[in-house]
């Protein structure tokens, strides 16, 4: 059972990843500015953005898709401890770093954008993070696992 909550968590961190970047990705403007200069990369091609957030979905669901199956080979475990790694340490360096910039510890750089590193310390970052913990916690308490 904890492995299954774990999935579910992650897949809800996920989902929300992936939620926004297809929301901004259709023309919504909500919480854009809290992710800043990451959300003008995309400009003129903010359809992009919901191309991303449709494989963050996938990514999202697909281990407790797999989980509720009870078909995930090594391979699939192997690269969903990979994208676990890749989050969690994405997750914390990035949240980690927003918020010592936030709190003036870090020196600010002149295009320091106060909106989008609070997004990222308080928001987007940590559900990266949070994602990938639960993600790695569900492989974890289901690496013994036989059948759903």
């Amino acid at each position: 059972m904890r492995a299954r909550t774990c999935f579910v968590a992650a897949a809800v961190f996920g989902g929300l990843h992936a939620a926004s970047s297809i929301y901004w990705g259709l023309g919504g403007d909500a919480l854009l500015d809290t992710v800043g200069a990451t959300a003008d990369q995309f400009e003129g091609r903010r359809w992009m953005l919901a191309v991303i957030g449709g494989g963050k979905a996938v990514a999202a669901i697909a281990p407790l898709a797999l989980f509720l199956r009870g078909d995930a080979g090594r391979a699939l475990r192997g690269a969903m401890w990979a994208g676990a790694a890749v989050l969690t340490f994405w997750g914390a360096a990035n949240t980690v770093t927003s918020a010592l910039l936030a709190a003036g510890v870090l020196p600010r750089p002149e295009s320091y954008d106060r909106t989008a590193t609070l997004g990222h310390a308080l928001l987007w970052d940590p559900l990266f993070l949070a994602w990938g913990l639960a993600l790695a916690t569900g492989l974890w308490a289901s690496r013994h696992r036989e059948s759903p």
